[in-house]
């Protein structure tokens, strides 16, 4: 018999939604506080969720169990598949000393550290967000920056912020894609609302990279990079997802950042050099390597690149899905568990599936490039390529059951209800709806990581509370997408991909807190002008 959500467990909402807080104040201490190792803080947290779930909502044993598990199997994959392997391709372009070419490439396009991030961390983690998502970016640009001499948190938490204007529309427009399905609204209005929001962000993040770097007087410095970053991004991000749809935005954005920043480079150079204090910086004296050699180095990267963006095309992941997806129902959950209205119109079965794509998973487009690059290195060699691989899983097992236990919480709490009574209890601020629904959407992807599981969670709640309080409802929808892009930086999955892509297993507590101050900033703003398009700002809306 299937058990009913209750989103008011103790007959008190308030109450209902501080006790639901508990695990995430949980593992908001034990990373913000304790700075405990992201392994432990998330089994705490699982831990307590586990003991709420059972013990206040009454959520029958088996089925909270069932439901961790599901957790589990969605954080191993496709999560972790891709975390793996392109912490994977990076250790081979390491052991093979091709890592040492691409950096002497890049500190020869720019020796600038602020020029760096801003190539690699924000635009070219773009295009990643753009043809992959749910962690490609920050696991290949930290990996990157780490490589190219960075200090690892610092490194890793610069990623983290730059990883915020892509995420919306990443994964060819999954997040929005998803945000219309659950909403029953159209795509392209949900994407049109969100070209009038994100690109204030996306204009900034380049300047507010280079300010956490070297502070405000040392970036003006390099005003004309930002000023081209920032433009080129925010323009083909707003030109894009308003006039074409939510599935080019970020690819088309990191594109036009990168040919604007490479021809304004031809042109202008900053009157200095930034270099980090211990700055083992790479020597650009003497003739360097030639092209041939450099886009060599660079070819596990491009392969990756070109893998990336072809299992990201909806038209080919169907084929490579038709290969083989096996999907089955989760057992002892699926079917075991309805949700109620408000969340829902009426009551229905909450459907717990797991589909096994290994075929057109992104982490399996980045093993393919890997293998497909080792005859690109000199003196590499399939055998060792293969060691390479079990050695990075080694290094990994303490992010695979961090990200593996994150994963169970987020089900556990989405499945009990817990995630809904959170949401809900933003609802009853009225008129102020429109400032907390971008919050709801933040709270979502620290919850799941993701972005697209944000969206699938709160949109449909976003739609009819929106309805009901008399403000846009494609205006919510939009803020819950858009409120999320900031959750993604102090997600405790995001953050232990980082720490593993950097080789910094045990510091997530460190990376929380630089990142936490940003999530909160970047938030408040998104939430202010969601606030005042809901009012004297509504002529921006289409």
């Amino acid at each position: 018999m299937a058990w009913t959500q209750v989103y008011d467990p103790v007959v008190s909402e308030v109450v209902s939604a501080c006790i639901a807080a508990i695990p995430l104040i949980i593992l908001l201490y034990m990373l913000a506080i304790k700075r405990a190792k992201g392994h432990i803080a998330a089994l705490a947290g699982l831990a307590s969720a586990f003991i709420i779930a059972v013990l206040v909502w009454r959520m029958p044993i088996v089925t909270a169990i069932s439901s961790v598990g599901l957790g589990v199997a969605n954080g191993l994959f496709p999560i972790i598949w891709i975390v793996i392997t392109a912490v994977w391709v990076y250790n081979m372009t390491v052991e093979s000393g091709e890592f040492e070419i691409i950096k002497d490439s890049l500190a020869r396009v720019t020796p600038d550290r602020r020029l760096q991030t801003i190539f690699i961390a924000f635009a070219f983690g773009s295009f990643l967000e753009g043809t992959a998502g749910f962690g490609t970016p920050v696991a290949i640009t930290a990996a990157m920056l780490a490589g190219l001499g960075f200090n690892p948190i610092y490194g890793a938490g610069l990623c983290l912020i730059a990883n915020t204007a892509p995420v919306a529309f990443g994964a060819i427009g999954a997040p929005v894609l998803t945000a219309a399905s659950v909403s029953g609204m159209d795509a392209n209005l949900i994407s049109q609302v969100a070209a009038r929001q994100l690109p204030f962000l996306a204009i900034i993040i380049p300047f507010w990279l280079s300010i956490v770097m070297c502070g405000f007087r040392r970036s003006m410095e390099i005003l004309p990079a930002i000023l081209v970053a920032g433009i080129c991004f925010a323009g083909a991000q707003f030109i894009f997802a308003n006039y074409h749809g939510p599935t080019l935005p970020d690819i088309m954005s990191a594109i036009a950042t990168i040919v604007g920043l490479l021809v304004l480079l031809r042109f202008w150079k900053p009157a200095s050099i930034f270099r980090f204090a211990e700055d083992p910086a790479v020597s650009t004296d003497g003739p360097g390597y030639s092209g041939k050699v450099v886009l060599r180095a660079w070819g596990p990267y491009l392969i990756l690149a070109v893998m990336v963006f072809l299992w990201g095309l909806p038209q080919f992941k169907a084929v490579l899905n038709g290969i083989s997806a096996p999907s089955f129902a989760w057992p002892l959950l699926d079917g075991m568990v309805n949700r109620a209205a408000p969340i829902v119109a009426s009551e229905a079965p909450y459907a717990a599936v797991f589909t096994f794509g290994w075929v057109s998973a992104g982490g399996t487009a980045i093993l393919l490039s890997g293998f497909i690059a080792v005859p690109l290195m000199p003196g590499y060699s399939y055998a060792k390529a293969v060691k390479c691989f079990f050695t990075t899983l080694h290094q990994l097992r303490f992010p695979i059951l961090t990200i593996a236990s994150v994963l169970g919480l987020a089900f556990l709490m989405n499945y009990a209800g817990m995630s809904s009574t959170l949401g809900l209890a933003f609802t009853k601020t009225g008129s102020f709806f429109p400032f907390f629904a971008p919050l709801i959407g933040w709270l979502g992807v620290f919850l799941t990581g993701s972005d697209t599981s944000s969206n699938a969670l709160f949109c449909s709640m976003q739609h009819t509370t929106a309805t009901a309080v008399g403000i846009p409802p494609e205006l919510a929808v939009a803020s819950n997408a858009v409120g999320g892009v900031t959750g993604k930086m102090i997600s405790p999955q995001s953050i232990s991909v980082a720490t593993s892509a950097t080789n910094m297993v045990g510091q997530e507590g460190n990376l929380f807190r630089f990142a936490l101050g940003h999530s909160i900033a970047l938030t408040l703003i998104l939430c202010v002008l969601a606030y005042c398009q809901a009012g004297f700002l509504s002529w921006m809306l289409p």
